[in-house]
C-alpha cells in the first residue's frame, strides 16, 4: 500500500521540479509513482499527506572521516592543511570506547541531517561496528599511504588486509594525498583498486603548499615530514602541480573523485578532463574555510562542466555534518541555483558511488529517502532553512 506525499515543491531531481507534485511511496520506502498535481486529481488520489516546503531525497555524503568524530572542536581553526594534519596526528589517540560514541552520535546526526548515503575515508577498522548497525549507507575508502618507495608492497599488502575485514560492507582500497602516497604506491593501489566497477577518491590541492611541494620542493609539506621523521632526500621537485603529477598513475577505467580542489587552476582541470573521463569532483566548503579560510573556484569547475558532488569532511575540520550547510555556504559564496546543489547533493554524488538504482532521485522503483526542507525562500538556503527526515 501507498502513501501520498505532497508539498510546495517536490524537486525528482533527474527531472524537472513539480509545483504542488506528489510522491507516492510504499511501506517499505520504495517510490512508486512520482506525478502532477494534475494527474493525482485524475487519478482521484485521497489522504494526500502536505508538506508545506519542499520535498527532496535523501542527501549523498560522498566525503566523511567518521572515525575523526572525537577530534570534535579540539582542533584549531585556520591552521592551513599541514598544520592541521600535525594536530590531527597529535590528538588523534583515544580510547576505543571514546571514538565509538563520537562515531555512534556522529552516524546520528547524518542520519538525522537527511544524509542516506556516505563515502567514508578509514585509516583503522574502528568504524565497521558502527557502520554495520547504521541505516546510512556507507562505501568505506580504506586509505593507502606512505611517501617512502620501499614501503609500497607493505602498506598495500596490509590496505588490502583491512578492506576485506570490512566485508560484507563495501570497501575500496584509495590513496590518501599525493604528498603522502609515492609513486609506487600509486601503481599497488591501481592493481587492487583500478577496475571500471569501482569508485577511488583522493584529497586533491586541498592547499597551496602541495602545488608549491610538488613544483619547486619547497613550503610547509618540508616542516611537516621533518616533524613525521621522513627523509625525502629521495624526492625530486617535478615542476608541475601535484594533480598533473599523480592523475597519470590512477585508473581511467575506475570513477574517481577529487576531493576539495581548493587551489585547482584552469589548467589543472583542463589536463584532468583529458587525462581521466570519468571525473568527479567534491566540494567540501566548510571544511575548506575551516582549515584554509578558502574556497575552490566554484565558478570555474562549473564553466568546465564538471561533475560536482558534496561532502562534510570530518567534525575535526567542521562544525557539523550537514550537507544541506554545505549548499547554504556554497551559495552564499556563488550564486548557484537550489536545483543545482541539490543535484551535487544526490544523484551526482550516488552516481560516483555506484548506488543510483536505488539512492539520488525520485523514481519509481527506487528507495533514496525522503526529505522536507522548510523555509526555503525562492530557492535561497536561509539561517533557518531547516531539513528534516520523513522517510
Amino acid at each position: 500500500m501507498s502513501s501520498y506525499l505532497s508539498a510546495k515543491w517536490i524537486y525528482p531531481v533527474s527531472d524537472a521540479p513539480l509545483q504542488h507534485g506528489i510522491i507516492a511511496v510504499s511501506d517499505d520506502g520504495t517510490i512508486t509513482a512520482v506525478m502532477t498535481a494534475e494527474q493525482g486529481k485524475a487519478l482521484g488520489i485521497k489522504d494526500i499527506q502536505y508538506y508545506d516546503g519542499v520535498l527532496v531525497p535523501g542527501l549523498v555524503n560522498t566525503h566523511c572521516h567518521l572515525e575523526l568524530s572525537h577530534l570534535f572542536g579540539k582542533i584549531g581553526e585556520h591552521t592551513g592543511l599541514p598544520g592541521f594534519v600535525q594536530q590531527v596526528i597529535q590528538q588523534r589517540q583515544a580510547s576505543e570506547l571514546e571514538i565509538e560514541e563520537a562515531m555512534r552520535i556522529a552516524d546520528a546526526e547524518m542520519y538525522a541531517n537527511g544524509i542516506v548515503a556516505t563515502g567514508d575515508i578509514s585509516n583503522q577498522i574502528y568504524s565497521k561496528g558502527v557502520k554495520v548497525k547504521s541505516k546510512v549507507y556507507y562505501h568505506t575508502f580504506v586509505e593507502a599511504m606512505g611517501f617512502n618507495p620501499g614501503r609500497a608492497q607493505e602498506i598495500i599488502q596490509k590496505a588490502v588486509e583491512m578492506r576485506d575485514e570490512f566485508l560484507p560492507l563495501k570497501a575500496t582500497i584509495v590513496p590518501h594525498a599525493p604528498y603522502s602516497v609515492s609513486e609506487e604506491l600509486f601503481v599497488e593501489i591501481e592493481k587492487v583498486s583500478g577496475a571500471e566497477t569501482e569508485s577511488v577518491s583522493i584529497h586533491n590541492q586541498e592547499t597551496a603548499d602541495e602545488n608549491r611541494f610538488f613544483e619547486k620542493k619547497e613550503g610547509h609539506f618540508l616542516n611537516l615530514y621533518k616533524f613525521l621523521g621522513l627523509d625525502i632526500d629521495f624526492f625530486q621537485a617535478k615542476g608541475k602541480t601535484s594533480l598533473q603529477c599523480y592523475l597519470p598513475l590512477l585508473s581511467a577505467a575506475a570513477k574517481t573523485l577529487l576531493v576539495h580542489n581548493t587551489f585547482t587552476s584552469k589548467q589543472d582541470i583542463e589536463f584532468a578532463k583529458g587525462q581521466h573521463p570519468k571525473l568527479y569532483w567534491c566540494l567540501c566548503p566548510n571544511a575548506n574555510l575551516y582549515i584554509e579560510n578558502k574556497l575552490p573556484d566554484v565558478a570555474l569547475l562549473m564553466e568546465s562542466g564538471a561533475t560536482i558532488t558534496l561532502g562534510t569532511d570530518s567534525l575535526a575540520s567542521n562544525h557539523q555534518l550537514s550537507i544541506l550547510a554545505e549548499m547554504k555556504t556554497l551559495q552564499e559564496y556563488q550564486q548557484i541555483s537550489f536545483d543545482t546543489l541539490l543535484r551535487w547533493a544526490t544523484l551526482n554524488g550516488a552516481l560516483f558511488l555506484g548506488i543510483d538504482t536505488q539512492f539520488g532521485s525520485f523514481e519509481k522503483g527506487k528507495k533514496p529517502g525522503v526529505n522536507f526542507i522548510e523555509h526555503l525562500e525562492d530557492g535561497l538556503i536561509k539561517p533557518y532553512t531547516r531539513i528534516q527526515r520523513i522517510i
